[in-house]
């Protein structure tokens, strides 16, 4: 991975505008998209001449190919800046409006940041990963990113053609290739265009997101940053595959596909799920609702596994995703339900959000919560999955999920943890070898292949569930069905009824004096209070200790358990882009077989109209419903 640069430094003294997105005019001139879901071919005209302007020129694809620039060293100008304000990254990286991105100089004091919080070691002449699940302003970061990580002294960096990874496959990328790291641009499960939301975080060495200890540096060093380095280099043209070098630094175009496609198929047994996904009498529906898997669903559920075609539902990224909302759930992904809850619907469904990390799973008439998909995969997952034929080492889930995980680790006697919300924190369990399967109520659902939630994955492993429980059907029975499958798991193990409520862009202020209030409340409660016909066991604010390295993270919840195991969880959510997202999780345990089949939404009404009292949450957020249920 280490490369030799060659390297020269020019002073700018004067503030530059070099960083502005908003200098970056163009026409789009023609687009076409090819039936191969990883080309897409454009033509853009430039009207305005600017340092950062994506002037891509159509083309269709060729095979790889090596340009060389003139000059074997690379000038490096180091332009002054100044800090700007709002630039703290959460646990998904730094997430804000297209328009703040594109002010002057916000991305590049950020990407500056980053290189001035990382050790030499870890990128020095090193190899770094890019990609993002392809909305509004990819393009142009993508620009800004390779000359600011060329400036630095990168060696090279791998980006998908068009500047298209899903995440999951950053984190393949950065593993298979042994990278240092990488970028993802992305705002995940928010929308996308011009007055929507973008966004960017870096993965680490093994491909998890980075730690806080590196997070909280680069938000420090965005506090006193004074200096951008950036590479004087053109525009990388990335709609072509191969490689282009400037001097020691190099830039190479790869396909978004392939490297997590190898994966995939040494994970699952592809043969098993063609089995079932090409037969005539079972009918499967993905939707990429426009976004990056759009660019993966073919390659792999049409051409791998005998899909027809038809079976793709919005399967064209889009940079504003198609004027939706790229995110996988009852509400924004309703054209999908209303397919599969429709007369004579099809026998499974699927999708997954804007940058391919999040899934929801649906049977004919039937919606699979999160919580309980995570559970019903570990279940089965040594005897449909080759990947786990020795069985799992651990299981875990973050807190706000429900415990139906937790029954199935115990039934197979295998380690468990209950972390924070946050996928960075199954990281360390997987790189300790103590976990194998986890999840997280919204949507995510994962393993130790990868360092990051996978969509495409849980896809690939209910339909392998299904195949396996299938592969004795012969033409004409009748299949064992999703329904099928989960209400199985439920006779075995119970029934955790399980709800979600929403709250999004609510006041900040409304939505923290909430969260403040609960604290107080439940530093004054103890054991034995009533709530209705609840007995309270025990009301924290849940912290984590990491087994691995010790760490501590502490407020990343409010919790009510009562003594029958019922729960109602608060907590604020860090993933959007603007006011806060209040998030209410409703849980209620239920052993009884004969009561299984009844409406989460009745089973837990009780328990939701308490939660809704304690809270006092119409008082301090003005809200009368939530946006979305789960």
């Amino acid at each position: 991975m280490a490369m030799e640069s060659a390297f020269t430094l020019t002073r700018i003294t004067t503030p530059s505008s070099l960083f502005c997105g908003s200098s970056s005019h163009y026409h789009l001139r023609s687009f076409s998209f090819s039936p191969k879901l990883s080309s897409f071919n454009y033509s853009l005209r430039t009207i305005s001449s600017a340092p950062f302007i994506v002037t891509a020129s159509s083309s269709s694809p060729s095979s790889p190919s090596t340009t060389v620039a003139e000059s074997q060293g690379l000038k490096i100008n180091s332009v002054q800046t100044k800090p700007i304000e709002g630039q703290k990254t959460g646990t998904s990286g730094l997430r804000k409006k297209v328009k703040v991105f594109m002010q002057e100089n916000y991305l590049a004091n950020w990407i500056q940041a980053l290189f001035n919080s990382l050790p030499l070691e870890d990128y020095k002449n090193g190899l770094l990963v890019l990609g993002g699940d392809g909305r509004y302003f990819n393009r142009e970061a993508a620009q800004i990113i390779i000359k600011i990580a060329a400036g630095n002294g990168v060696g090279k960096i791998l980006v998908g053609k068009d500047g298209i990874l899903s995440t999951p496959a950053v984190s393949a990328v950065i593993r298979k290739r042994e990278a240092n790291g990488g970028f993802i641009m992305s705002a995940s499960h928010n929308p996308g265009g011009p007055e929507y939301d973008w966004g960017i975080k870096f993965n680490y060495s093994s491909g998890q997101p980075a730690p806080e200890s590196i997070t909280d540096k680069i938000y420090g060093n965005t506090l006193s940053i004074s200096e951008i380095k950036i590479a004087d280099i053109p525009d990388v043209d990335l709609s072509q595959l191969g490689v282009t070098k400037y001097g020691g630094f190099s830039v190479e175009v790869v396909d978004p596909v392939s490297d997590y496609l190898e994966l995939m198929e040494n994970v699952f047994d592809f043969s098993l799920i063609r089995s079932l996904v090409s037969r005539p009498d079972f009918r499967f529906v993905f939707d990429a609702m426009h976004a990056v898997t759009g660019a993966y669903a073919k390659p792999i559920f049409v051409d791998k596994l005998g899909a027809n075609l038809e079976s793709i539902a919005n399967g064209v990224p889009l940079e504003d995703f198609g004027h939706g909302h790229p995110d996988p759930n009852l509400t924004y992904a309703e054209d999908l339900v209303n397919i599969l809850y429709g007369e004579n619907g099809p026998d499974f469904g699927a999708a997954s959000d804007g940058d391919g990390d999040r899934n929801m799973i649906l049977g004919r008439s039937f919606f699979v919560t999160p919580s309980d998909s995570v559970a019903i995969i570990a279940a089965n997952a040594q005897d449909a999955i080759p990947y786990f034929q020795s069985g799992p080492k651990g299981l875990a889930r973050s807190m706000p999920t429900s415990g139906s995980l937790d029954r199935v680790a115990q039934k197979l006697n295998l380690p468990f943890f209950e972390v924070p919300t946050g996928w960075k924190f199954f990281g360390n369990l997987m790189d300790a070898g103590k976990l194998s399967i986890c999840g997280e109520e919204s949507f995510g659902t994962g393993s130790d292949h990868i360092r990051e939630k996978d969509g495409i994955w849980a896809v690939l492993a209910w339909l392998s569930i299904l195949a396996y429980r299938n592969k004795d059907k012969k033409s004409g029975e009748k299949l064992v069905s999703v329904a099928d499958v989960v209400k199985e798991h439920w006779a075995t193990y119970g029934r955790n009824f399980f709800s979600r409520y929403d709250y999004e862009e609510c006041e900040s202020e409304g939505a923290n004096n909430m969260i403040q209030y609960l604290r107080d409340l439940i530093s004054k409660s103890k054991a034995g209070d009533k709530h209705g016909s609840y007995i309270l066991d025990f009301a924290d604010d849940f912290a984590y200790t990491d087994p691995v390295d010790g760490s501590v993270a502490s407020k990343q919840g409010v919790r009510f358990v009562f003594s029958d195991g019922s729960r109602i969880i608060f907590r604020l959510s860090g993933t959007g882009s603007a006011g806060a997202t209040v998030r209410i999780y409703i849980e209620q345990f239920e052993p009884n077989v004969s009561k299984h089949d009844m409406d989460a939404q009745i089973a837990l009404k009780p328990l939701i109209d308490l939660a809704l009292s304690v809270s006092k949450l119409k008082d301090f957020t003005g809200r009368e419903k939530p946006t979305v249920i789960t």
